[in-house]
């Protein structure tokens, strides 16, 4: 399985400390944010990794180069100064990731879900990681009925930026700049996304206190 590292964004939350460093590689205990996913998805077996870039791109490219020193093979997919949103920025990699099912990941997230688990999972158009709602998004995303994605729910959890995606899922959609969550709901619609539940830890990375914070944590792990 190939897996896509989402790291085209600004990070327009992040300023001052985006204004000169992408969001991917702002340090977190000396090392790039990027870097924990990277090493993620090695310890999982997925080590033909491709990651898109936008802002800044080149300094991401400079510093994790082709992958090898990771253990991994990475290649980019370039999308030049602005970003095509995730929709876009994976339709635009499609030709680096082959006709099989990808995982894609954010690069700004950190979690301790057991990325292997995924890598024979079987899917129809997408398979989702959700999690409860942090207290920045308290009204969730999407709902979970026996193991299928669902747009209506009582109760709703929080994407969690992991999933699974088919290259079927983009086929209507044209390249250029779009979304990805209306491609899922419509998908789910039709009862052709699935997903589980991450109980364990998760942080999106989206503000400098959320960077330290993160810092703390793994201070606490060593």
């Amino acid at each position: 399985m190939k897996a896509l590292i989402l790291a085209a964004g600004r990070g327009e939350r992040m300023k001052p400390l985006t204004d000169t460093t992408p969001k991917p590689l702002l340090l977190v205990n000396g090392k790039p944010l990027i870097v924990y996913t990277i090493e993620s998805l090695v310890a999982a077996g997925i080590t033909d990794l491709v990651i898109n870039l936008a802002y800044l791109g080149a300094q991401i490219e400079n510093t994790l180069g082709n992958g090898s020193r990771f253990n991994a093979n990475i290649t980019y997919s370039r999308e030049g100064q602005n970003a095509l949103e995730t929709a876009g920025g994976i339709i635009h990699a499609l030709p680096l990731l082959g006709n099989a099912p990808f995982l894609a990941i954010n690069a700004d997230i950190a979690c301790d879900f057991p990325l292997s688990r995924l890598t024979d999972k079987k899917i129809d158009l997408a398979h989702l990681v959700l999690i409860k709602n942090p207290k920045h998004h308290p009204g969730g995303d999407f709902g979970l009925e026996n193991n299928t994605i669902k747009t209506q729910a009582t109760e709703k959890f929080t994407f969690s930026g992991i999933g699974i995606y088919s290259p079927e899922l983009f086929a209507n959609t044209p390249p250029g700049k779009s979304k990805l969550a209306p491609l899922l709901r419509y998908a789910a619609q039709k009862n052709q996304v699935s997903g589980e539940i991450h109980c364990g830890f998760w942080m999106d990375i989206g503000t400098p206190e959320r960077l330290t914070d993160l810092e703390k944590y793994y201070n606490q792990l060593t």
